[in-house]
């Protein structure tokens, strides 16, 4: 039987070939998802990443409940235009620590991916106070509310501990001090020492009080320093340098 006589018997047999179908996308499947689950086999580590503070995961977990990802994506994709207008293309590596990534795929507003360091910490309050006083074209609702609502900071050292069982590389002192780094973090020098949350998560970390309010630690301020990280754990300008002196 030829191998045309034999593919003609399997197409009109539909139980056999139900089966086969089935055999030959499970065999896909597994090909494809297992490397998933090896994520130093598909991701190449660069520059400073490290995992959130945990202001910054507050600050992420906000985001996430307003749906600010269903407008703003954070992934810009490797064509000219969006290169010119928003920054080198996404990496990996930047969203290796992200549960959930935030990639996104609409844009009402612009891309976020690069805003960290941008704008300065009252740009982005008055901004996210009242939209219209910056943008006159925005949609975007007013977020002043957050303001005067304390950040969800007491239950922060389950959170990390539950990202740590992922794989996400805190350790057990980070678990311990997450409320009182995030108390940290929002404060800053001026009124906390801040050492120790630099010790666990670099000399770079943003610690200061970010929504003018040192009474309170509000969603705004955790909302504020998440925006703040995004984008600035990779320093492209060295990594295109690297690049353009390889042989």
């Amino acid at each position: 039987m030829s191998l045309v006589e034999k593919h003609q018997k399997l197409e009109r047999n539909s139980v056999i070939l139900l089966i086969a179908t089935t055999i030959a996308v499970l065999i896909g499947g597994v090909v494809e998802i297992i490397p998933l689950f090896r994520t130093e086999t598909q991701i190449k580590p660069v520059g400073d990443i490290r995992p959130y503070t945990p202001l910054e995961l507050a600050g992420q977990n906000i985001y996430v409940r307003e749906g600010c990802h269903t407008c703003h994506s954070q992934q810009i994709r490797s064509l000219r235009d969006e290169v010119v207008r928003y920054g080198h293309y996404s990496i990996p590596a930047e969203s290796m620590y992200d549960h959930p990534f935030l990639w996104g795929s609409k844009r009402t507003g612009p891309d976020l991916a690069r805003v960290g360091g941008k704008y300065s910490d009252d740009w982005h309050v008055a901004h996210l106070k009242e939209p219209r006083d910056l943008v006159p074209e925005s949609v975007m609702p007013s977020y002043s509310f957050l303001m005067k609502k304390g950040a969800k900071i007491d239950d922060l050292g389950s959170h990390l501990k539950a990202l740590q069982s992922l794989g996400v590389p805190y350790t057990d002192e980070m678990v311990e001090l997450a409320q009182q780094d995030a108390i940290a973090q929002a404060t800053g020098e001026a009124r906390t020492d801040t050492s120790g949350l630099a010790e666990r998560y670099g000399e770079k970390v943003n610690a200061r009080d970010f929504d003018g309010q040192p009474h309170i630690v509000s969603e705004m301020d955790a909302l504020v320093a998440y925006l703040q990280v995004l984008g600035t754990f990779v320093d492209f300008d060295a990594i295109k340098d690297v690049e353009d002196e390889a042989p």
